[in-house]
């Protein structure tokens, strides 16, 4: 009997875009943690991957999702932006670009890959105004200078984990539409807490029992919303551009 399939086909998708994908959900499964989406074609403007049957999120589920989620973060990456190994095409995060990089510092990387190359495109929307930008900005130059940075090597990161990307299956969680590249492992953590997802305390007690987060993370979770917060504000409204910009504020409080 065939898989039961889930297709998506775009028209007038640029090069690479369902290669990405593909390439995303391959390189986080080979980590052999949390489970994604099996892809069974791809080809340009269209992939086919394995149906998953939803079911209910249980706290269970949710502890086990978080534990698997840390195995895949430890996989690892060769450097803070990079693709999925031995992918060399384009990345995406939704419709829009996600820049490359191979930078073995993640603030210099997060702030000049991750979240400035939204800013222009949200202040052209009229999402962000001047002086959010200007804050925004001022918090980038701080991340730039490496106060951030810990000794935390490249994580194999989802890299668009809010919890539409989450399908809860029988057998545990299933990940799909990943942003997949080497980053770090807080940033997929703060996109769960960002547009919430259920059994949240359970993830991330899984998650800690599998590895211990850093001291101080509870307080940079607004430093890695940042990414989404921006790529968001280039294209969702105004509302983004708000909490962009209350969120750079509290990086500047840190």
């Amino acid at each position: 009997m065939l898989p039961r399939t889930f297709e998506k086909r775009r028209m007038d998708a640029p090069p690479g875009f369902f290669e990405a994908e593909a390439a995303g959900l391959q390189w986080l499964a080979s980590a052999h943690g949390v489970a994604v989406v099996a892809v069974i074609s791809v080809d340009a403007g269209h992939i086919a991957l394995r149906r998953v049957d939803e079911t209910r999120p249980t706290a269970s589920a949710a502890r086990q999702f978080g534990a698997d989620l840390a195995v895949t973060h430890s996989a690892g990456a060769s450097a803070f932006g990079a693709p999925p190994h031995g992918f060399d095409g384009p990345l995406f995060i939704g419709r829009r670009p996600l820049p490359i990089a191979h930078s073995s510092t993640w603030g210099a990387f997060y702030a000049d890959n991750r979240v400035r190359p939204y800013l222009t495109q949200a202040e052209q929307a009229g999402y962000l105004s001047r002086t959010g930008r200007a804050v925004v900005e001022e918090a980038c130059d701080r991340i730039s200078t490496g106060e951030f940075d810990d000794d935390d090597p490249p994580s194999r990161i989802h890299g668009d984990l809010w919890s539409g990307n989450v399908l809860w299956s029988a057998s545990g969680v299933v990940l799909i539409d990943p942003a997949a590249h080497g980053g770090h492992r807080e940033t997929d953590l703060a996109m769960l807490a960002l547009f919430g997802c259920p059994f949240l305390n359970d993830i991330l007690e899984g998650y800690q029992a599998e590895h211990a987060l850093k001291a101080g993370w509870q307080q940079r979770v607004p430093l890695h919303q940042l990414h989404p917060l921006a790529v968001h504000a280039a294209g969702h409204g105004p509302s983004y551009g708000i909490e962009l910009t209350h969120a750079a504020e509290a990086v500047l409080a840190l």
